[in-house]
């Protein structure tokens, strides 16, 4: 399997300056390759191929006056921003044809320099090596200092740098890995995603939300109302505009985090997981929108999935139509459909009184044919009258048999 190592850089002065300067020639080829191909769709040509763009907006164009400056980073760099907007468009018309899963893709749009995200990649034609001091070098940029967090599996065909809306530079690698499988665990759970808790499983824990974008909301707010009050243009305002990029970036790093670690000790303690297939998208344009976003379910789901596949658990995600909050998990019995504001409700067969949350982690599991007991989805047992048939105890502790009265 494929994954993904990114690690942080802090490039110099002059590294930067280069790296910015790689940024511009791999957006202005990109931009003009886009025009290319949106003129000769209006005029009803063909489109140009990818060997057709590169020598007219690559190889010709060095040699203009215009264009000059294009051969000062490398080539590499160029040709991968051709391939990354023939993907684009295989993307686009995949989506058109309905051959493509998912949401639509739209078409390929022009990139600008204020764009949030600054990306380069080099493969091996480039040249770039990790030097024997842990140094990142890249051709015509120099070797750059790399955060070394943990060593690569393999070692990596090409790299991708990164520039974030906060000024940050990444390294990312993505290198071919053999699963490593986890010992054997007796233990399977249901998860069940919510808002007043991040999670609920089936054995009964409750896990509550952080929110920490709820937690930084006064500190972001102060950061927008600053950034609005700069005039447009200056220099403060720059300054204004990096200083919420940084803000809004350690809410997101400390949710990524959390989810990190959430997903990784799930996966380690329990032989399979189950969740629910939840419409985010959906749920995002209701008022509960903010506190939707700030849980992040649709990447914590996904941490889920590829680590399971990594470490040799099993992952089930039941349809989001399942009427988990309203069967019963001790008999099985679907009840009515119940407002949110209802969070425990007695079975109206069994007199089981339930609790929602662990009752709908319970319901999940049982959808995905795990082996979990409902033990947890029990609050507090109602009293039930034994039958006349059903065996007891004496006051002796001796046993007795259904059907014979005691002596």
């Amino acid at each position: 399997m494929q994954l993904r190592y990114s690690f942080r850089l802090y490039p110099n002065g002059p590294q930067r300056a280069a790296l910015a300067g790689a940024f511009g020639c791999a957006r202005v080829v990109f931009n003009d390759a886009l025009r290319i191909r949106k003129e000769a769709h209006e005029q009803g040509r063909p489109f140009p191929t990818i060997g057709d763009l590169s020598k007219r907006v690559i190889t010709e164009a060095k040699k203009s006056p215009e264009r000059a400056w294009l051969g000062a980073v490398s080539a590499v760099v160029l040709q991968q921003s051709l391939r990354d907007l023939d993907t684009a468009y295989c993307h686009f018309f995949a989506s058109l044809n309905r051959t493509r899963k998912g949401p639509k893709v739209a078409e390929p749009r022009f990139k600008s320099k204020r764009d949030n995200r600054q990306s380069v990649r080099f493969t091996a034609n480039a040249r770039w090596s990790i030097t024997p001091g842990g140094d990142l070098r890249l051709p015509k940029i120099g070797d750059v200092r790399v955060k070394w967090s943990r060593m690569l599996p393999s070692t990596p065909s090409t790299v991708t740098v990164i520039k974030d809306a906060a000024g940050r530079y990444f390294c990312s690698f993505v290198v071919q890995t053999a699963p490593a499988h986890l010992p054997p665990v007796a233990r399977e759970v249901g998860l069940d995603l919510g808002l007043r808790h991040f999670a609920v499983l089936s054995d009964g824990t409750k896990i509550d939300s952080p929110r920490f974008l709820r937690r930084a909301e006064k500190r972001l707010k102060r950061a927008q109302q600053t950034l609005s009050r700069k005039m447009k243009g200056s220099k403060n305002r720059k300054e204004a505009r990096v200083r919420l990029a940084r803000a809004h970036a350690r809410v997101a790093d400390a949710r990524r985090d959390f989810h990190h670690q959430l997903s990784t000790r799930l996966i380690r303690d329990n032989q399979a997981v189950a969740v629910e297939d939840l419409a985010v998208k959906h749920l995002a344009r209701t008022r509960l929108a903010t506190f939707v976003h700030d849980a992040g379910w649709s990447a914590f789901v996904a941490m889920l999935e590829y680590k399971a596949a990594k470490f040799g658990r099993a992952f089930h995600r039941i349809g989001r139509f399942e009427p988990t909050s309203q069967v019963c998990s001790a008999c099985s019995v679907k009840d009515k459909p119940k407002p949110l504001h209802i969070r425990e409700w007695t079975c109206r067969e069994c007199g089981t009184v339930l609790d929602r949350d662990i009752n709908a982690a319970v319901n999940v599991a049982k959808a995905a044919g795990l082996a979990v007991t409902a033990r947890g989805a029990q609050v507090r047992p109602v009293p039930v009258p034994a039958q006349r048939v059903e065996a007891g105890t004496h006051r002796d502790g001796q046993p007795a048999v259904a059907g014979i009265p005691s002596p």
